[in-house]
């Protein structure tokens, strides 16, 4: 049985922690973009952090991995379960970097 985009919201949420704001969006092609806003930083002027990024993956991990090293280096005090999956997310970090020095060194 496949999650509502509610309970997927909700879930997504639980695991962000009490500092995050998410809210889940549909794009163009109708899958989900989720958008995590830190409750307590603002970005640019009024606006609030966010982990969206136009034209870059916005799905789960992606935007829970941008959430996770947001807490890390602006809330190193703050408790979420998704801190749990820091070494996981610094992985995922390390390969894109890899793979976009070995994209770059080819062209």
């Amino acid at each position: 049985m496949v999650a509502s985009r509610a309970a997927r919201e909700r879930k997504a949420a639980a695991q962000a922690g009490p500092l995050a704001k998410l809210r889940i969006d549909l794009d163009e092609d109708e899958q989900f973009v989720y958008k995590i806003s830190c409750t307590t930083c603002l970005a640019k002027g009024t606006l609030k952090w966010g982990t969206y990024r136009p034209g870059e993956d916005n799905g789960f991990m992606a935007a829970m991995d941008r959430w996770i090293f947001h807490l890390v280096e602006k809330h190193p005090d703050a408790e979420a379960p998704c801190l749990e999956f820091l070494p996981a997310a610094q992985q995922r970090l390390t390969e894109a970097r890899e793979q976009r020095e070995r994209a770059s060194t080819t062209d």
